[in-house]
């Protein structure tokens, strides 16, 4: 699905960039052609600084986007979610990030899952980003507490697992 949307802006790098942002983001795009994150209004100025891109690449980006049913109908339904991994060590959580050997491995989630379940660790968040979307898809996993040192080294030896970030 993310292949088809961003074929749809192959004729233009810089509009690919804007849709790749607002995919990674989860920013979403209202039906006045005004990017939106959880209801909340960005200006197109903001978003193309943070882009570095001409502020006209983002208006005619989210034109292009309302023009496009399937398009208008996925982006007018992105919200952002919290990610707690900036913000863990102040809440006394910890951190794992999976880089995978390969993105496309159905067993990644389950296999970390399954080591720290094995620790009764509780989870406090986990997400993985989309391989189709970011350049380096990766596993974050969120937990409460410290992670043993044993439950690290399972989780290097994992065959799904090619470095682990924590």
């Amino acid at each position: 699905m993310w292949r088809r949307i961003l074929e749809q802006f192959q004729d233009s790098p810089s509009q690919q960039r804007v849709v790749r942002f607002l995919l990674e983001n989860g920013f979403g795009v209202s039906s006045e052609g005004k990017t939106v994150v959880n209801g909340i209004e960005i200006s197109a100025s903001a978003l193309a600084r943070v882009i570095k891109v001409d502020r006209r690449v983002v208006d005619s980006t989210l034109r292009r986007i309302c023009e496009i049913d399937e398009l208008q109908s996925l982006f007018s339904r992105l919200r952002v979610t919290p990610d707690l991994t900036d913000v863990a060590k102040n809440l006394g959580l910890s951190v794992i990030t999976i880089l995978p050997k390969n993105a496309g491995d159905k067993n990644i989630v389950s296999s970390a899952v399954d080591v720290l379940a094995s620790y009764d660790l509780p989870l406090r968040q986990i997400f993985v980003t989309d391989p189709y979307v970011v350049e380096t898809p990766r596993l974050v996993i969120i937990i409460d507490g410290v992670i043993p040192a044993d439950a690290i080294q399972k989780l290097r030896s994992l065959p799904t697992v090619q470095s682990l970030i924590l």
